[in-house]
């Protein structure tokens, strides 16, 4: 298959430009202009002879708008239907259809209207509470608010920020369970109603943002009950929505509790951790989903075998709150080896620009044992060389080797909790 890949004049030089047997621009650096530019992304397609769009991560990944426009100009959008992006793009609307389904989900609200109906929900919810953006990912649009003091300010930048990642402010509201762990579902679905699920992802190592830094699959100290019950609630939940292709169902877990809290309509960052630990490239399987064709495979099987660990390579201080950090990479080196894989856009010389994700790179290392991939992605890490930005790698470095990771004895507060303890 022959690739055309879109840049914008900020990307000029990433590696995926490179990569691609073509490559087009389709405007400059901030991401309205270019890469949320709908009509330049099509007519890319249109002038290339394109068959189809796979949306990569983000951006328009999850715009149920695109995926009709696709439709309407003959291309084959490489995910699930239009109809479906929609009920699950929108969080609030996501959670009605997930309880229609019979999956267990947080206490909350739909869309707020206002900041009035925000301070009703909070007060009959109780606090702390989690604002959240109906159209968010990423920790964007995300605020906890502990007090009635503070729902005003949150509800304002979460708004805010909710607007200028996603041109959508909307926000809804739900019970903060107090450092569950997150763990999400992988799936895989066809259009002739096969459904099978990936074993389950722990994301639990989050930063103060929630955005995730470290993940891992299988996820350790989980029960079998709180396992079952994911992998239940994830296929029934795709089936009871008419899902196909790729998706993944996000969870809040507290012991054997297990409560639904979004499900992504595309492939994720972590994807490979799964890949690893089921041999299985998830994006040719998204293509051959979108290409009429079946599975060609029952859960039965399905089995994962040994353990795999991905760290998120940022270029971001994490000493300072993890403020992202732009400029040009002086030296570059990535680890290589048995059990290693390093997914990357960057190489020594690249610019670093301040518009987009700061994500320079994934490592993600495999072990037949949990102890053997820890080892394996230490070893990875300090072979690792990236001059020019400050990164995370340091911090990974930190998290691995504590107690409570090696452990798995971690939730979404253990990293907040390790930096507040640093100060």
């Amino acid at each position: 298959m022959r690739t055309v890949a879109v840049f914008s004049e900020a990307d000029r030089g990433s590696l995926h430009v490179r990569q691609a047997d073509e490559a087009f621009c389709v405007g400059p650096g901030p991401v309205a202009r270019s890469y949320l530019n709908i009509p330049n992304v099509i007519s890319t397609a249109l002038i290339t002879g394109c068959d189809a769009v796979h949306p990569g991560y983000g951006f328009l990944a999850e715009n149920a708008r695109f995926a009709e426009i696709c439709a309407d100009h003959g291309l084959t959008f490489i995910g699930p239907k239009p109809s479906v992006i929609a009920a699950m793009g929108d969080k609030a609307t996501a959670k009605r259809v997930m309880h229609d389904a019979g999956v267990a989900t947080t206490p909350g609200t739909d869309i707020l209207a206002s900041i009035d109906e925000a301070r009703k929900a909070a007060k009959k919810i109780g606090y702390p509470v989690l604002l959240k953006a109906t159209a968010g990912g990423g920790g964007k649009g995300m605020r906890t608010v502990e007090n009635e003091h503070d729902l005003d300010r949150a509800f304002s930048s979460a708004t805010a920020e909710a607007e200028a990642s996603f041109k959508d402010g909307r926000l809804y509201m739900e019970k903060l369970i107090i450092d569950p762990r997150h763990i999400e579902v992988q799936v895989l679905a066809d259009s002739f109603g096969n459904v099978v699920h990936l074993g389950e992802r722990d994301c639990s190592v989050q930063k103060p943002s929630h955005q995730k830094l470290i993940e891992e699959a299988p996820a350790p100290n989980l029960s079998q009950k709180a396992r079952n019950a994911l992998h239940d609630m994830a296929v029934r939940a795709c089936k009871h929505v008419g899902y196909s292709n790729a998706g993944t169902l996000e969870f809040l877990v507290s012991g054997d509790q297990v409560f639904f809290m979004e499900m992504n309509t595309r492939i994720q960052v972590e994807h490979p951790v799964t890949e690893m630990v089921y041999s299985i490239d998830l994006v040719k399987e998204q293509i051959r989903i979108a290409s009429g064709e079946t599975l060609g495979y029952t859960q039965r099987d399905l089995a994962a075998r040994g353990h795999a660990i991905e760290c998120r390579i940022n270029a971001e201080d994490s000493s300072n709150n993890f403020a992202p950090q732009a400029g040009t990479l002086a030296d570059v080196v990535f680890p290589g080896g048995p059990g290693i894989r390093v997914d990357t856009h960057v190489y020594a010389g690249a610019t670093i620009p301040p518009y987009y994700d700061s994500m320079l790179a994934k490592i993600v290392a495999f072990g037949e044992t949990r102890d053997a991939a820890i080892a394996r992605m230490e070893r990875a890490l300090r072979e690792t060389v990236v001059d020019g930005v400050n990164t995370t790698i340091g911090q990974c470095l930190e998290i691995l080797a504590h107690p409570r990771f090696r452990e798995g004895r971690y939730d979404i507060g253990f990293l907040p909790s390790l930096l507040k303890a640093r100060v």
